[in-house]
């Protein structure tokens, strides 16, 4: 069955325009105030800045960072590791929690992370801040979609399962899938995203990656990966209309990394141009994310487009830019201190906008607020 978010004509999400944000004014009272904040569906200007302005006192100069017109803060809460189990969700909503109250306001996640289970624990993190006044539009959710997975747990036989629920159900054929895992065929993208808004309890996702998608390389030509790309794009666009998310961007391992001439290489002008194609030049890709740390600095240092970093060609672009695997995954943290000194280099590469770390755990959470709050 195709996902009810989803128009089985044309693979998009149903239409769901967002209503115009309440407007939140000195002569409201506090509980007017309240009930507005409440009903702002996605991360605003207004409530960026609200949040970061709570913790001003607190955190250091350089904390802030700017997408557009909302507050980031520079370091983000990742969801990626840790088994698909009971426990690992009650740790994860711990540690959304205690990064909210730190003055971390990005959370980060993808569908296939941990059987879903990631963004259900995010989702219901998100009430319970909402409960504890953290209004919806101060955090800036992010998620991704691209590859094949599974709901709540590994099934026994993962292609039958794929057949079913994707094949059978008219998400995509298995011409569409590379790499025996990956997906951005136009349905499949929008069963995704309507599942992801479901698993986050989010109107609309702040920001919508597309994962890995230089994945597909391994199998297609660089003509036929521009044209799923653009297809993609259409879908992401469309999504930005009805409300389903506010901006999209590129969340990538190799694909930034790599020279020039590798296969899994992405030029990120090229990618921007066929975005301004499909959205006029407000399109909606605005985002990108890939590893960064001491130990993979390819995005600071090498010169893999055009002759330029990463990070120069996204601020060069426009574009805003967190780090996964900011610690390595962890490998670069044997104890509080080096997990200090190696976030720390990474949140502070030039033109680095949020390093994201991965955590399930309420303590280490708080070991890397280190960094950005004040003694």
């Amino acid at each position: 069955m195709i996902s009810a978010g989803v128009n089985p004509r044309s693979g998009a999400p149903r239409s769901v325009r967002s209503r115009p944000p309440p407007q939140i004014t000195e002569t409201m009272d506090d509980g007017e105030k309240m009930h507005a904040m409440k009903n702002v569906m996605r991360a605003s200007a207004t409530g960026t800045a609200r949040y970061h302005a709570r913790h001003a006192a607190s955190v250091s100069a350089d904390h802030v960072r700017t997408l557009g017109d909302l507050s980031l803060s520079s370091v983000g809460l990742g969801s990626y590791l840790a088994p698909p189990d009971d426990a690992t969700d009650a740790r994860y909503e711990a540690a959304v929690a205690r990064s909210l109250a730190l003055g971390a306001n990005v959370v980060d996640a993808a569908i296939v992370y941990r059987n879903q289970r990631s963004e259900r624990a995010i989702g219901r993190a998100l009430r319970t801040a909402a409960q504890a006044g953290i209004a919806r539009d101060e955090v800036v959710v992010a998620t991704k979609a691209g590859f094949l997975g599974f709901d709540g747990e590994r099934p026994a036989d993962p292609r039958a399962y794929f057949q079913k629920t994707i094949v059978d159900a008219g998400l995509a054929g298995w011409d569409e899938i590379a790499a025996g895992c990956h997906c951005l065929a136009p349905r499949f993208l929008a069963d995704q995203l309507a599942r992801s808004r479901a698993n986050l309890g989010v109107e609309t996702i702040d920001i919508y990656y597309l994962h890995n998608p230089e994945t597909q390389l391994d199998e297609l030509d660089r003509p036929t990966f521009l044209r799923r790309m653009r297809a993609a794009f259409e879908v992401l666009e469309r999504a930005r209309a009805d409300g389903a998310i506010a901006r999209y961007g590129l969340a990538t391992w190799f694909g930034f990394r790599e020279p020039p001439g590798a296969r899994a290489h992405l030029d990120l002008e090229e990618l921007v141009a066929l975005a301004r194609e499909v959205g006029g030049d407000r399109h909606g890709l605005e985002v990108v994310q890939l590893p960064l740390n001491r130990t993979m600095p390819e995005a600071a240092e090498a010169p893999t487009q055009r002759g330029r970093s990463l990070l120069a060609a996204a601020r060069d672009l426009g574009l805003y830019v967190m780090s996964s695997a900011s610690i390595m995954q962890g490998k670069l943290a044997p104890d509080p201190a080096a997990a200090r000194a190696a976030l720390e280099w990474t949140r502070t590469r030039p033109g680095l906008g949020t390093a994201l770390v991965g955590t399930s755990r309420a303590e280490h959470v708080e070991v890397n607020s280190g960094v950005f709050r004040r003694a």
